[in-house]
């Protein structure tokens, strides 16, 4: 059965590209005679509020998508709250400490930042690689009995390529100390890292696909790693270009002006806002057809 999920991240409000991204995620889903499941991804307690996850639900009622599975109907996968799900994220720490897979490292992101620029300058999608020379060995990590108060980072394959098909950017490749390095699976400040939480609730909530916008396609060759790590199932993807600004900037949660709050309240119709979609809308068909068969 297809199993898709809608994953907001309560740190601001909904824009025109989340609604568009959620929109889909939840079309495929219905197409496929499938489940949605909704994920409140408030995992950071210092950026996440409570008014920005309840805003994104009634945002995205509005817009007409409703979810089998979540923080406000249940399901069998509870919680849905990220926040409530340490001790999942915690288990999965250790097994990667066992396994030999991960670090303790005390550099910040300034650090590398300073020590180093990002692959391909030119790609405002690409990050500083982490030296290879700062590396600790793997077998301090056994030292630990808990992440707390201290960075941890996976130690990347020396050069590995990871391969994956997706449903709308085709064929991809992200190769291991050149496209991304050694990347954070826990910080400093006792929260799990994106890439380690996302891996584990995906896996666990049996989700088969997941939609999300093109900006994270080299996560999920991270992700990909943790997954064959934790030797956990990984869903397909399908990453949707961004919406971009009248400059070409992609949309951001600090442009107010295209918030679907903002939107919802000057009477803008959803149906106006799905008339700019259905280009999209009809290649997402295509490409779920296509899958299917």
């Amino acid at each position: 059965m297809y199993r898709g999920r809608i994953a907001p991240t309560p740190t601001g409000l909904l824009h025109l590209g989340h609604g568009r991204t959620f929109y889909h995620a939840w079309l495929r889903a219905r197409n496929a005679g499938g489940a949605i499941i909704y994920r409140n991804e408030d995992l950071d307690p210092q950026r996440c509020k409570p008014e920005f996850a309840h805003a994104a639900m009634e945002d995205l009622r509005w817009l007409g998508l409703d979810w089998d599975e979540g923080p406000d109907v249940g399901g069998d996968f509870e919680p849905y709250d990220q926040s409530a799900r340490g001790d999942h994220y915690l288990a999965a720490w250790r097994n990667l400490r066992d396994g030999g897979w991960i670090y303790p490292c005390q550099r910040s992101r300034k650090d590398i930042a300073r020590a180093t620029v990002a692959p391909h300058a030119e790609d405002e999608l690409s990050e500083p690689l982490f030296p290879v020379d700062w590396r600790n060995p793997v077998k301090d990590a056994l030292d630990y009995g808990t992440p707390d108060g201290i960075n941890w980072r996976f130690r990347v394959p020396d050069g590995i390529t990871l391969r994956f098909s997706d449903a709308f950017a085709g064929e991809q490749s992200f190769t291991a100390l050149l496209d991304f390095g050694d990347f954070l699976v826990w910080r400093r400040d006792n929260v799990p890292a994106y890439e380690l939480a996302v891996v584990v609730d995906d896996a666990a909530m049996a989700i088969t696909e997941v939609v999300r916008g093109e900006d994270l396609l080299l996560s999920t060759a991270r992700q990909l790693l943790l997954y064959a790590a934790l030797r956990l199932p990984a869903p397909s993807f399908c990453h949707l270009p961004l919406l971009c600004d009248e400059n070409g900037r992609r949309l951001a949660k600090r442009n107010h002006a295209t918030a679907l709050k903002t939107l919802r309240e000057q009477s803008i119709q959803p149906a106006e806002l799905a008339i700019h979609w259905q280009s999209l809308k009809q290649a997402c068909r295509i490409h779920l057809k296509s899958t299917n068969n």
